[in-house]
């Protein structure tokens, strides 16, 4: 599975498919052998090995690296020894070949049950992508919803204040 994330303002692409008891994950063209372990709900403690593509993975010369999850979805601190990072994953939008929604207008659609908190824009707004669109909460978590790509706003469909189901469209940007 391909993502895109923002480290420092950069945006990288990453790769991630299980691989044994653990994941191999390419980041611009590098790849590594990581195990992951859940040391809480909102922590996880990763060993990386460069390794990924060796025969010998019994070699344990990685890093420790620690995720902790933010206050909204797609929001991690990674630490790396002492150095915290500030990482934002946009899961919802994968890379890779473009499919034929990408020309067309887009959907942007409520992850899960929940409530609107802010509404950032209008219908006929110029916006660019990744720019906030919606403030969804759900289950005690702010899930801000960004613009998939540049356009123009065709429809908001809700208001602050208002319940939404999960899959329920918001806006569509066109």
């Amino acid at each position: 599975m391909r993502y895109e994330i923002e480290v420092g303002g950069r945006i990288r692409q990453v790769a991630v498919e299980r691989a044994g008891d653990g994941f191999a994950v390419e980041l611009d063209g590098r790849r590594w052998r990581v195990d992951a372990a859940r040391v809480d709900a909102h922590t996880l403690s990763l060993i990386l090995d460069s390794g990924a593509d060796s025969k010998d993975n019994d070699e344990r010369s990685g890093v420790e690296v620690t995720v902790v999850a933010g206050q909204s979805a797609g929001q991690f601190t990674i630490q790396a020894g002492t150095v915290p990072i500030a990482v934002t994953v946009n899961g919802r939008r994968r890379t890779g070949s473009p499919g034929p929604a990408v020309a067309g207008p887009q959907r942007i659609v409520a992850p899960m049950p929940g409530k609107i908190v802010r509404v950032f824009v209008g219908p006929g707004d110029a916006v660019t992508a990744r720019q906030p669109l919606v403030v969804v909460e759900a289950m005690k978590m702010e899930n801000e919803l960004r613009a998939p790509r540049a356009g123009h706003v065709k429809e908001i469909a809700v208001t602050p204040g208002m319940s939404v189901e999960a899959g329920r469209v918001l806006a569509v940007i066109d």
